[in-house]
């Protein structure tokens, strides 16, 4: 996949700002040093073939309240997976040897233009990754392991800060996205709009249902993110269809035809994980206890379902789903006699 040169993103950024950011707050801190803390457990990522394993990056920076805010994007419709939906900064690995980080961080470099080695970020920029989380599993049957990094702003010599939202939000890989957006992370703990955003209708913000999958009930999230055009980056394509496409978008977004962007499935339920761990807080909302996809993982590898060999248009059936459920009862059965 072809990536936006950096040089050019740097033309095309403003002017950096100095001593406009401020440090992480208290809450915030306190935040990043819980997910510094957390040891995942045992992962079954690095028993599937190459050809099910991703990654995605969760990338916080401080906004100038010093909360922390993550980068989303918007998929563009050319791509045949999920076109047109919010995601996080990823995708599929590239070697075995690649780890979940490096390949979240080359993705993002492709995808938003986020450089892969600090070396090349202008100070003082550089990021910290922080931590995995559980794996999740993804309906087209790839694993995908979410990584946690911070976004330092701050020159840990002079003391100066820089506002990312003015100097680095990434400029894009036309061909893998649509829109980049940024969102407060603390919000997807929340049920109702911040009471700061003056909503006049504050429970746009959530949505949410039970629906049944492996014989299990599952929270399936909806996220609403309010439109801020100060945050928002759209891509500058040569190609007919998506430049077509990121017009469309643009269009709906002056009429007010859309006013917000949805961020849901996998996404969603990453961001409420991520955000219980790191505010160690439950939501304002039902929700699933657990943190990943570990277990169901391990009861698809035992029946075989994970091969190396993927087909376009896999995707995980109900029936799929209640064998696996099976082998997991078997398994706990003989573990017990």
């Amino acid at each position: 996949m072809r990536s936006l040169p950096f040089l050019r993103f740097l033309r095309l950024s403003r002017p950096f700002t100095t001593n406009t950011m401020p440090r992480l707050n208290p809450a915030s801190e306190a935040a990043i040093e819980r997910l510094r803390t957390f040891r995942p457990p045992p992962t079954s990522y690095d028993l599937v073939p190459l050809s099910r394993r991703a990654a995605v990056l969760l990338l916080l920076y401080a906004d100038p309240q010093g909360d922390l805010r993550v980068v989303l994007t918007i998929r563009a419709k050319t791509l045949s997976s999920y076109a047109g939906q919010a995601a996080l900064p990823g995708g599929r690995a590239d070697s075995l040897t690649e780890t979940p980080f490096q390949t979240a961080r080359r993705e993002a470099h492709e995808e938003i233009g986020l450089p892969d080695n600090d070396a090349l970020l202008p100070r003082p920029f550089r990021v910290e990754h922080i931590c995995e989380i559980p794996s999740s599993l993804a309906r087209t049957e790839l694993v995908v392991r979410p990584c946690v990094a911070l976004l330092h702003a701050v020159d840990p010599v002079t003391g100066e800060t820089t506002d990312p939202e003015e100097t680095l939000i990434p400029r894009l890989d036309a061909r893998e996205v649509a829109a980049v957006f940024t969102a407060p992370f603390a919000q997807f703990l929340r049920a109702t709009d911040d009471p700061r955003w003056g909503s006049d209708n504050p429970t746009e913000w959530y949505q949410g249902a039970w629906t049944e999958w492996h014989r299990e009930n599952w929270r399936m999230h909806q996220f609403f993110v309010p439109i801020d055009p100060k945050t928002v980056v759209k891509p500058r394509s040569s190609n007919q269809a998506q430049q077509e496409a990121a017009s469309a978008l643009e269009e709906k977004e002056r009429s007010g035809a859309v006013t917000r962007y949805r961020v849901f499935g996998m996404t969603a339920r990453i961001l409420v994980d991520v955000a219980r761990l790191a505010y160690a807080r439950e939501p304002e909302f039902e929700h699933n206890s657990h943190f990943g996809d570990e277990r169901l993982i391990a009861q698809l590898r035992e029946m075989g379902r994970l091969s190396p060999a993927r087909k376009r248009g896999d995707e995980l059936t109900r029936e799929d789903l209640e064998m696996a459920s099976q082998v997991g009862m078997r398994s706990e059965k003989s573990k017990l006699s």
